[in-house]
């Protein structure tokens, strides 16, 4: 049983990154599923798949690197809000990451979403991961 399923998420994607991997297989839930499809639809991640084998399931992602300089395009992923201290805002404080060049991923009342779409919805909650 893992405590933190979105930290363990993140340090597999950021373990396979400083590996050069192609592919990392991360054990699913609901949450990270919401987060891979964030990280895509965002041009993060270059594609990802959803096997419901098993009890839990897998997700299997294909990281983007750059072709001329074979650096990944995800520089750093960063856990904001952790079980022992939970990190919340309102739509009026909601976070800009790298004056707008990342993405804050939340967890709001209205799901799963990046700060710039928070900040549309005029929604609050939690601030889970920076990413950029």
């Amino acid at each position: 049983m893992i405590t933190d399923p979105i930290a363990d998420y993140l340090t597999r994607v950021r373990n396979a990154i400083m590996a050069s991997h192609r592919v990392v297989e991360i054990p699913a839930s609901k949450i990270t599923k919401e987060i891979t499809k964030i990280l895509f639809d965002q041009g993060y991640i270059l594609s990802y798949k959803f096997d419901d084998a098993g009890v839990q399931g897998t997700i299997k992602i294909a990281l983007k690197y750059d072709k001329a300089t074979k650096a990944s395009v995800i520089k750093k992923l960063q856990r904001i809000s952790t079980p022992g201290l939970r990190k919340y805002v309102g739509a009026n404080d909601m976070p800009r990451v790298l004056n707008g060049l990342g993405i804050a991923i939340v967890s709001t009342s209205r799901g799963v979403m990046t700060n710039k779409q928070a900040r549309e919805e005029h929604v609050g909650g939690e601030v889970l991961c920076y990413v950029y």
